[in-house]
């Protein structure tokens, strides 16, 4: 991995652990000569996480769509900007040039962002891995409504495992590292035998 990917909120939240996070992950990166690309805003803990790792002449690469760059929120101080058309665009762009991604924490733009790499590893439209840095367990009730839909039936076991997990840096880089994407082909298999399974005992 070169780059790593991080979703995390514009706001710097209630706690000091939050900025206490983004600040070790950006050191983390900056000790381990992994690049940052991120959402490109100078505010909350995205400001955090940049500054920190320009400090300290880490690669920071910044993605925004224009409508956000007009209302005076990008950061002037980058390695790199890329400025693109609209929210889909700038999602699509952070997923060509990362290896790897994590979320801190962060509101609904940041669950919008995971929740695409999640779905798009199901579908192997991308096989890299998505991290959670999970502070202070606040992602905590997030995988609770996620091991709910896998008890309802509506989230495979083997996808829940695509969610790499841990409230440690080094743990979740090494799980990150050994990641390795559920076949497509097996669990579409698994559905169809399911699905007829059902209809046999109906």
């Amino acid at each position: 991995m070169k780059r790593i990917c991080v979703f995390c909120g514009s706001s710097t939240g209630n706690s000091a652990s939050y900025r206490k996070a983004a600040i070790d992950l950006a050191n983390f990166l900056s000790d381990n000569k992994l690049g940052l690309v991120y959402g490109g805003a100078k505010v909350g803990l995205m400001k955090i996480l940049a500054d920190t790792l320009l400090e300290k002449n880490g690669e920071v690469i910044g993605v925004m769509p224009q409508l956000l760059i007009n209302k005076e929120v990008a950061h002037d101080g980058l390695s790199h900007f890329v400025v693109v058309d609209s929210m889909a665009e700038r999602k699509a762009s952070m997923l060509e040039l990362s290896d790897a991604f994590i979320a801190l924490p962060g509101g609904f733009g940041t669950l919008d962002e995971l929740s695409e790499i999640l779905t798009y590893n199901q579908l192997h439209i991308t096989d890299k891995p998505m991290g959670l840095l999970n502070v202070d367990g606040y992602f905590d009730r997030l995988l609770d409504f996620i091991d709910h839909g896998v008890e309802a039936g509506f989230i495979r076991p083997e996808h829940r495992q695509n969610l790499i997990v841990s409230n440690s840096i080094e743990d979740l880089m090494i799980h990150m590292e050994n990641y390795r994407p559920v076949e497509m082909g097996k669990w579409i298999e698994a559905i169809r035998e399911e699905s007829n399974n059902k209809k046999k005992n109906s």
